[in-house]
């Protein structure tokens, strides 16, 4: 049975993908910063949980440990903690705020990653996936035809770009592990302060996640898609 991480899993597409991987077979640790909350999601869907905040060395630390006592490997590293910076304006930008978006959706992608490394190489055939945005794709945000291209969200945004460049290095530096990144869409979750109003249901939103956590040992590497297909980095 393949064992599979999924950060920032106690709610939204985190959970969805985690109940989906469950329904394929996979044993799935939910991780995730509030206790209580992670361990009622992990009840509700039949997953185990790890308590993993992924801006804190030793939170990471922690559960890297706690899964190499318990299974000795993982075959699936999801990472799909994330935050949002909400609508700053350009001129409006701190550096306070930069920090901690970043130290989420980019310190805590590499943090998380480093610690599970060895785990991963233990695995026959290991997966990683980086859940992004199509707001860091630099082909997008300049499409005019794109919704994307509507938005200034220059945290958010050069985060997300910051996590594409990281699956490009991660997959050629590390050609033993099949590393996509991947664009869930506008999604109906309170990551961004407007659930109930995204374009797509947390259904929706996590098919690309599970169809590049599933692919097999000849499956691509270096990539960034969505439900359709392959996206512009």
């Amino acid at each position: 049975m393949p064992i599979a991480l999924v950060t920032g899993a106690n709610k939204g597409l985190g959970r969805e993908t985690a109940r989906r991987l469950i329904e394929l077979g996979y044993t799935v640790y939910i991780g995730a910063r509030d206790a209580r909350r992670g361990r009622t999601a992990a009840d509700d869907l039949g997953a185990r949980l790890t308590l993993l905040d992924v801006t804190d060395d030793t939170s990471v630390a922690e559960a890297a440990a706690q899964l190499t006592g318990e299974e000795g490997r993982l075959d699936l590293l999801i990472n799909n903690a994330g935050v949002f910076e909400g609508m700053v304006k350009p001129e409006d930008v701190s550096i306070a705020e930069m920090r901690r978006v970043y130290d989420v959706n980019v310190f805590g992608v590499v943090r998380v990653t480093q610690a599970f490394l060895p785990l991963l190489r233990a695995s026959e055939s290991p997966v990683i996936v980086n859940v992004s945005s199509g707001l860091g794709s630099f082909g997008t945000v300049t499409d005019s035809a794109k919704h994307e291209a509507a938005f200034s969200l220059p945290v958010y945004g050069s985060s997300k770009a910051a996590v594409n460049m990281l699956t490009v290095q991660y997959a050629k530096g590390l050609p033993d592990i099949r590393i996509n990144a991947v664009e869930p869409g506008f999604t109906a979750t309170d990551l961004h302060g407007m659930s109930g109003h995204g374009i797509q249901t947390v259904e929706e939103g996590a098919e690309a996640i599970v169809r590049l956590a599933t692919i097999g040992s000849d499956g691509p590497t270096g990539t960034f898609a969505d439900r359709t297909g392959i996206l512009p980095w």
